[in-house]
């Protein structure tokens, strides 16, 4: 019976511990906007809202710059992430395609509502087949827990992640940040970005 007791004592206390480090974890937000300065650690920039911000780098920033490809870029064994809109079939239709780094592979692995578009996917994995459909390409995006059918159209924009430096963030550029934690004074700190290269706007 002590022996119990101990045990259950000490699973109490496991919990106590466990639940302020559950309610400390940050809630991050997705940004968009425009560039306008940067100043060492420290970017302003305009959001897609209008918003000014002030963005903080982290010392180890991972910079990803984005770039124009298409279908003909994505091979097999090669992982992307799709924003789609599911179908009856159960198929996704594609809303827009990124092609990661070899260095990102397995980031956000998985699928996911995604905030991109009303009652929108995201689908993170490897490519396995590539076949013709009726309505575009289907490509089978394959991940630890299963796999999806993303239906590729004409029109669908397709961009490829490529790591990128410092030199990449700086006035003009388009940028995307998809977890940034606000701070008590209203600006966020961040540990990477997206830039847009040569024209292109990242979701």
């Amino acid at each position: 019976m002590r022996t119990k007791a101990v045990i259950a004592g000490v699973a109490f206390l496991a919990a106590l511990v466990a639940v302020p480090a559950i309610a400390q974890a940050p809630q991050t937000v997705r940004l968009r906007g425009v560039i306008e300065k940067v100043d060492g650690q420290t970017v302003l920039a305009k959001s897609d809202k209008g918003e000014e911000l002030k963005l903080n780098l982290a010392d180890k920033m991972l910079v990803v710059e984005v770039v124009k490809a298409s279908l003909a870029d994505i091979k097999p064994g090669d992982f992307i992430g799709s924003g789609a809109m599911p179908q009856p079939d159960g198929s996704q239709k594609a809303i827009e395609v990124h092609i990661f780094a070899e260095s990102m592979r397995g980031t956000g692995e998985g699928f996911r509502p995604w905030d991109g578009a009303p009652n929108s996917t995201m689908t993170n994995g490897t490519v396995g087949a590539k076949v013709v459909g009726v309505d575009g390409p289907v490509v089978t995006v394959k991940y630890k827990d299963g796999e999806k059918n993303i239906i590729v159209g004409p029109d669908v924009p397709i961009v490829r992640y490529e790591i990128g430096t410092m030199s990449a963030v700086r006035p003009g550029a388009a940028f995307t940040v998809t977890a940034a934690v606000k701070k008590p004074d209203g600006s966020f700190d961040i540990n990477r970005i997206n830039i847009g290269r040569d024209g292109v706007v990242p979701r």
